[in-house]
């Protein structure tokens, strides 16, 4: 019985000495691991914290000195635009990131973010005027040389800067946030404001702008300039943002009530430039999403159709950010066979399978439902395809058939006239010279080609019924003689 007890009571504290080893051994992976996530807090922190490289005063400074915008600056203005135009006109990417780099946009943009993150009322009216100039500035050079320059068409170049999606707010943003970054650190980062100033391509939008101008093409000047103001907006957005995390001091003023004015004005100002911002970024998300899933609805669904290639080629999606009025997918079958309705119906019932298609999609196909009256709408089609006007196309090819007819039947109607001439001598005595021809007659409509004998009669022969006689019987034996239908012996002095 005591052996038994014994054995117990040592099982017991090997349990026990077990279970402690246990908590032990997950203590220490628990300070292990508390010591390892401070290590790569410390880590992250030393890497990714830049509030001790900044310099404020020096970044102020710096930045309220590349606003003012007279003088050599807008010398320089002009010198960049025009040189961003002539790049846009030559479809030449490194003319315009040429232009990018010497361009003295981005001071008043930064401007704009630092007056709303320090309360200064005064900064913020100098960044505004003198970025107002900059850009009417910039759309009357731009428009100045697209108007009187003699090669002037649209490019690849220009017609890149017409339709911004999400990507241009990305761009704008994070360009923002490094161009303001590389400022406030002590010692500028040059290399970094030149790459900011190619990324966000302040430049181009402007020149596409004025060239619009230039062509009365007005779509093209609102798409740059819509694009102008995202990186505007989101560029001065990052700034205000970025100095806002470095807590930058705010502007002491002397009045307690004025300088509560201008902090209540700035605040609401920083309001009002964050919210368009927001809108903006989420409605070209929105039209982003909208033209990927148009696009792969097009190429994905319309594949099973008889001509569907011609189909998806004539084929166009337009975005509408409207809650009454539907975004649109055209179906375009001029001049094929008709898609049945039950057709398009499981068609449009595909859209909802594709998320930014499901609601406000209007799906149209335009068919030849009456020829006839669809016809002038295909003729349309085709003319902006190949850019041929058919009916004239269709004119010259019926001058061309008569023309190569006329010809083909000159060819075949060509006679042997040195022999013919020869018989004809010995035959007609009386005649002093022979020649042939073959006329082209024109009744406006058609032409045609007749076989001309012109002969000439020796002065002796003065019987005019003789002549007559001759001629006759010299037309008898012509038409026999080459066996043709018709032709003409015209007789001369």
């Amino acid at each position: 019985m005591e052996e038994n007890k014994f054995n117990f009571s040592e099982d017991a504290s090997a349990e026990e000495a077990k279970d402690k080893a246990v908590q032990e051994s997950k203590d220490a992976v628990k300070k292990d691991a508390a010591g390892l996530f401070v290590s790569i807090k410390t880590f992250l922190n030393d890497l990714l914290d830049f509030r001790d490289d900044t310099d404020r005063d020096a970044t102020i400074e710096a930045i309220k000195a590349d606003i003012p915008f007279k003088g050599a600056t807008a010398w320089i203005l002009i010198c960049s635009i025009f040189v961003a135009s002539i790049g846009l006109n030559a479809n030449s990417t490194a003319v315009v990131i040429g232009a990018m780099l010497i361009s003295p946009l981005m001071g008043p943009i930064l401007g704009l973010g630092l007056s709303l993150a320090i309360n200064d009322i005064d900064t913020l009216k100098k960044s505004l005027i003198n970025l107002a100039t900059m850009i009417v500035l910039s759309l009357l050079t731009a428009f100045l040389f697209f108007k009187f320059f003699p090669l002037s068409e649209d490019t690849i170049e220009l017609l890149g800067r017409v339709k911004p999606d999400i990507r241009d707010v990305l761009i704008a943003f994070f360009g923002g946030l490094a161009l303001i970054i590389a400022r406030t650190k002590k010692g500028t980062i040059a290399s970094v404001i030149f790459g900011v100033a190619i990324a966000t391509a302040l430049m181009p939008p402007l020149c596409t702008a004025g060239y619009g101008l230039a062509k009365g093409n007005f779509d093209y000047f609102r798409g740059a300039m819509y694009l102008f103001t995202i990186n505007t907006i989101f560029i001065a957005l990052a700034t205000f943002l970025v100095l806002k995390i470095l807590r930058f001091p705010m502007l002491k003023y002397a009045n307690s009530a004025k300088r509560k004015r201008i902090a209540q004005f700035a605040s609401l100002l920083a309001l009002v430039v964050m919210i368009p911002a927001v809108l903006t970024f989420l409605t070209v998300l929105k039209e982003s999403n909208f033209n990927r899933d148009a696009g792969l609805f097009i190429q994905n669904e319309l594949s099973a159709l008889p001509h569907a290639e011609h189909i998806k080629d004539n084929s166009k999606f337009t975005f509408v950010d409207s809650k009454e009025l539907p975004s649109v997918i055209e179906l375009n079958t001029f001049g094929l066979d008709e898609i049945p309705q039950s057709t398009i119906d499981v068609i449009s019932s595909r859209l909802k399978s594709y998320s930014a298609l499901e609601k406000n999609v209007k799906l149209v196909v335009n068919q030849n439902r009456d020829r006839n009256l669809d016809n002038i709408k295909y003729m349309a089609q085709i003319r902006n395809r190949d850019s041929l006007d058919l009916m004239s196309q269709h004119q010259k090819i019926t001058f061309l058939e008569n023309k190569v007819r006329v010809l083909s039947k000159f060819e075949q109607e060509t006679i042997p006239f040195e022999d013919l001439s020869k018989e004809v001598n010995i035959n007609y005595e009386s005649l002093e010279s022979f020649s042939y021809a073959k006329v082209v007659n024109s009744n406006f409509k058609t032409l045609d080609t007749i076989t001309v004998f012109t002969v000439k009669w020796k002065d002796s022969i003065t019987n005019l019924n003789q002549i007559i006689s001759e001629k006759n019987k010299l037309s008898r034996w012509l038409k026999q003689k080459l066996k043709l239908d018709t032709l003409i012996v015209k007789q001369v002095k």
